[in-house]
C-alpha cells in the first residue's frame, strides 16, 4: 500500500496534507466498527480544493487515514491543547467522542509504535527532506499545512467554526509579515469569517518545523468544510460551485506567501 504522495516543485512553497488520505490497511480496517469505517473525520477533498492554485509548489500528502495514525500529532502523543477535548496519535474515538473500534480491538502500545514507524515517521521524513531541499535552493522555505474540518462539532468546540482558521502558535512559527498578510486576506474575504490562533493554533507539523529565525516558516490553515463541500455529512461530496468562492482567496494567500519568500531569497 502506497502511503505517501510527494510532488516536487521549484518554488519556496510546500503544501502539506496530513489528513486527506483514506487508505487503511486491512488489519486495521477489520478492527474498526461501522462508525470508524465511515472515515468521517477525513479532511475531505482538500487536494482538489488546492489543485492548480499555484504553479510549481511542492506537495507532501499522506495517503493513509488519520484513524491509522494522525500525522499531525506529536509522536510522543502529548496533547497540544491541554484541557480541551481532542483525539490522540492513534485515535480511538471520532471528533464526536464516539468509539471507532470494535470492543477490545483498540491498538495496544506496541501496535501504536509499529504504526508510528510505518506511517508517521516516513511522512515527516518526507516533509523534512523537502524543507531541506527547498531551503537549500532558495534560502527560505514556507510550509503551508492544509486542513479542513466540519464547522459544527460540539465535542471539540462551541458554536460554529469560522471559515478560515489560521494557526501560527501565537506568532512563533512564521514571520510576522506572513501572519499579518494571511490574516488580512482572510478577514477581508467577503462572505467569509476568519480567526487567527483561535481553537486551532497549529498542530505538531506547524510547531515542529516553523523556525522563522532560520527562514523556515510554517502556517496551518484549517478550513470549515462548508466552504467546499456540498454537505458536511455523508457522502461528503466536493462542490466545485461552492469551492469556487473560496479558491481565489486561497490563491491570494499562496501568492502572497510565495512573493514574500522570493523577496527574502533575493536578499540572501
Amino acid at each position: 500500500m502506497e502511503i505517501l504522495e510527494v510532488i516536487q516543485g521549484d518554488s519556496p512553497l510546500i503544501l502539506a496534507m496530513p489528513h486527506t488520505g483514506t487508505r487503511v490497511p486491512e488489519g486495521v480496517l477489520n478492527h474498526l466498527n461501522e462508525a470508524g469505517k465511515t472515515l468521517r473525520d477525513t479532511d475531505w477533498h482538500i487536494e482538489k480544493l488546492y489543485q492548480g492554485l499555484m504553479p510549481d509548489v511542492t506537495i507532501v500528502r499522506a495517503l493513509f487515514h488519520r484513524y491509522v495514525i494522525d500525522a499531525n500529532r506529536a509522536p510522543s502523543d502529548e496533547s497540544l491543547y491541554p484541557g480541551q477535548n481532542t483525539t490522540g496519535l492513534c485515535p480511538t474515538t471520532d471528533f464526536d467522542g464516539n468509539t471507532i473500534y470494535l470492543d477490545g480491538r483498540e491498538p495496544a502500545p506496541e501496535e501504536i509504535e509499529s504504526r508510528r514507524n510505518e506511517f508517521h515517521a516516513p511522512y515527516h521524513q518526507a516533509i523534512a527532506k523537502e524543507i531541506k531541499r527547498v531551503h537549500a535552493r532558495h534560502g527560505v522555505a514556507i510550509l503551508y499545512d492544509c486542513h479542513s474540518i466540519r464547522s459544527v462539532i460540539p465535542f471539540l468546540f462551541e458554536g460554529k467554526l469560522p471559515d478560515f482558521n489560521i494557526g501560527t502558535n501565537n506568532g512563533t512559527t512564521c514571520a510576522k509579515s506572513m501572519e499579518i498578510s494571511t490574516s488580512d486576506i482572510c478577514s477581508s474575504a467577503q462572505g467569509f469569517s476568519s480567526t487567527l490562533n483561535g481553537r486551532f493554533k497549529g498542530g505538531w507539523t506547524t510547531r515542529n518545523y516553523g523556525r522563522p529565525d532560520n527562514n523556515i516558516h510554517a502556517i496551518q490553515m484549517e478550513l470549515a468544510q462548508s466552504t467546499h463541500l456540498a454537505s458536511e455529512e455523508l457522502p461528503f461530496d466536493y462542490s466545485p460551485q461552492i469551492a469556487a468562492k473560496i479558491r481565489p482567496h486561497l490563491k491570494s494567500i499562496l501568492e502572497e506567501l510565495t512573493s514574500q519568500a522570493l523577496k527574502i531569497s533575493k536578499k540572501g
